[in-house]
């Protein structure tokens, strides 16, 4: 048996699921956050996904069967959250997820958890110019160094796809970045 099955089993296990459940936020809390912070862009909306999708890991870990890596798991489940939360954001404003991400990428310069300078800007405007699976393709590689066959689970598409849909998008962000 594998260290990550066994911790499965200890997630899974009434008796020692507080425990594990504490070891696994450790583990993976900062990670997610990164890569729900890249998709939602605001800092309180990233922490309010990173709370849903723990919440939502909490109550379905028992339904886990182990078919990916806890890891790819956890970032379907970061992923499909974020997603949701642009959604409805948008929805709530009447307006489409791209004006949305549009709106919070102008806001981003007033975060005060955003330590970016005027080029990081310009790079998640080119980021957010992107159709959504691109952007998640390329933050996911870009950023989170997450290799091909490890993000194939995760957003349920063949590697191939994966680093054709990477290279594309590096192509229009650097077509982004280097009009001016």
């Amino acid at each position: 048996m594998t260290e990550e099955s066994e911790f499965i089993l200890r997630l899974q296990n009434p008796i020692t699921k507080d425990t594990a459940f504490r070891e696994l936020l450790k583990l993976y809390k900062e990670r997610l956050y990164w890569h729900i912070r890249k998709i939602v862009i605001s800092h309180d909306d990233a922490d309010d996904v990173l709370q849903n999708t723990f919440i939502k890991v909490h109550r379905s870990i028992d339904k886990f069967k182990g078919d990916s890596k806890l890891f790819s798991w956890l970032y379907r489940i970061a992923t499909n959250e974020s997603i949701t939360h642009i959604n409805k954001k948008a929805k709530r404003l009447q307006i489409t997820n791209e004006e949305y991400q549009n709106n919070t990428l102008n806001n981003l310069a007033a975060d005060v958890y955003f330590e970016g300078d005027e080029i990081q800007q310009k790079l998640q405007k080119a980021i957010a110019s992107l159709p959504e699976k691109q952007q998640l393709v390329f933050n996911m590689r870009y950023f989170d160094n997450i290799k091909y066959k490890d993000m194939s689970p995760i957003l349920e598409t063949s590697e191939g796809a994966l680093k054709a849909s990477y290279h594309i998008a590096v192509k229009k962000i650097e077509a982004f970045l280097t009009s001016d």
